[in-house]
C-alpha cells in the first residue's frame, strides 16, 4: 500500500506507508547511474577492484565494477562538472520564508519517499541537487510550495536516473492530493526551465562509488559511508561550501576511521588528488553530524540504515574522537 504525506506549518505528517517487510526490499535494483552506463559500455571486459577479470555484461551484484583505463578520465570530468552544478551554499537569503529548519525537514521527507518508492540512492542525491540548485536561481518559494518544489525534483531525478520510475500520479498521492497533477506538471517544467536541462549533475554517491572501486572496502565500511554521506545531504551549512568529490572523500575515511581505525589510503591521495589535510575541515564536521545524528529529532535516513539490507550501520557507535594527521 503507498504511503501518503502531508506538509503543513512546516512539519511533514504521514498519514501511512508500505508494509515493513515490503520497506526491507527497497532500493533493490543495480544502479543505473551514468555512471555505471558510461563504464558497462565502454569495454567488454572490466577489472574489479580486487584485479580479477569479470564479464561486464554480468557484473555481480555485491562487487563494483569499473573499467581501469577510464577510471582517472571519468574522475576528472566529474571533478571538472562538479564546479558547475553546485548550487549556492546561501540561497536561502532569496527564500525569506523558507528556513534551514525547514529545508532539513523536507530533504528528510524526500528521503522517506523515495525509501517508499525504492528508488537508487543516486536518484535521492540527484533529487537534492536539483531542490539546491533550482532555490539557488529563483527566489520568494512561498512556504506552502516546498514541497511541490522537492517532489517535483524527485519527479525529474526518478525520471532521469530510474529504470521504471513512478508514475505522477503515485507523486501526487504521496502529499496526500495537497497538489494537482497539473501543479506538479508546471512545477517539473518551471525546474528543466531554470535548470537549462542540465541533469547530468555529479554527485557525493556517484565519488564516493567511485572512490570505494579505486579502493575497495568491506561492506560495513560502504553501507556507513553511504549512511554518513546521505545525512550530509540534510545540512546546507556547512555542507553546500563543500564540492560533493570532498565530502565523498570525507564520508569514505569517516566510515573507514569508524571501522577499521584507518583513513584515506595512498592510492587515493593519488587518484583524487586530496590530502588529509584537505578532507579534514570536511571530515570534521561530519563526524559532529554522524555523532548526533541519533539525537536528532528527524529519524528516515538512521531508520532505512538500520535495515540489515545496509548492515544495520546506523546501530554502530561512531568514535570517541578523531585522530589524524
Amino acid at each position: 500500500m503507498l504511503g501518503y504525506y502531508h506538509f503543513q506549518g512546516g512539519q511533514f505528517s504521514r498519514h501511512s506507508s508500505t508494509s515493513e517487510s515490503s520497506q526491507l526490499n527497497c532500493l533493490g535494483c543495480p544502479s543505473s547511474s551514468s555512471f555505471d552506463v558510461y563504464v558497462e559500455e565502454a569495454c567488454e571486459v572490466v577489472l574489479a577492484a580486487s584485479g580479477e577479470e569479470v564479464d561486464a555484461s554480468t557484473p555481480s551484484e555485491s562487487e563494483e565494477v569499473f573499467c581501469v583505463e577510464y577510471a582517472r578520465d571519468i574522475h576528472q570530468h566529474l571533478r571538472n562538472n562538479e564546479i558547475a552544478f553546485r548550487p549556492r551554499p546561501k540561497y536561502l537569503e532569496r527564500h525569506p520564508e523558507i528556513t534551514d529548519d525547514m529545508r532539513v525537514v523536507l530533504v528528510d521527507w524526500m528521503a522517506e519517499v523515495a525509501q517508499e518508492f525504492q528508488l537508487q540512492a543516486e536518484t535521492l542525491h540527484l533529487a537534492i541537487n536539483y531542490l539546491d540548485r533550482f532555490l539557488s536561481l529563483i527566489g520568494n518559494v512561498k512556504r506552502g510550495k516546498l514541497q511541490l518544489v522537492g517532489t517535483a525534483a524527485l519527479v525529474i531525478a526518478a525520471k532521469y536516473e530510474e529504470k521504471s520510475p513512478p508514475k505522477l500520479d503515485q507523486f501526487v498521492t504521496i502529499t496526500d492530493n495537497t497538489y494537482t497533477k497539473k501543479q506538479l506538471l508546471r512545477m517539473e517544467q518551471a525546474f528543466l526551465s531554470v535548470l537549462g536541462f542540465n541533469l547530468a549533475a555529479p554527485t557525493i554517491n556517484s565519488f564516493l562509488h567511485l572512490f570505494m572501486a579505486i579502493q575497495s572496502v568491506c561492506a560495513n565500511t560502504k553501507n556507513l559511508a553511504l549512511y554518513v554521506a546521505e545525512l550530509s545531504l540534510l545540512e546546507m551549512d556547512p555542507f553546500l561550501q563543500y564540492s560533493p568529490s570532498m565530502v565523498a572523500a570525507a564520508a569514505y575515511c569517516l566510515a573507514s576511521y569508524t571501522i577499521n581505525t584507518s583513513l584515506w589510503p595512498d592510492s587515493l591521495v593519488a587518484f583524487s588528488g586530496y590530502t588529509m589535510a584537505d578532507i579534514s575541515p570536511c571530515l570534521t564536521h561530519l563526524y559532529k553530524l554522524y555523532a548526533s545524528a541519533e539525537s536528532r529529532p528527524l529519524q528516515g535516513i538512521r531508520e532505512k540504515y538500520k535495515n540489515s539490507k545496509y548492515c544495520g550501520v546506523s546501530w554502530i557507535t561512531p568514535p570517541a574522537f578523531l585522530f589524524f594527521p
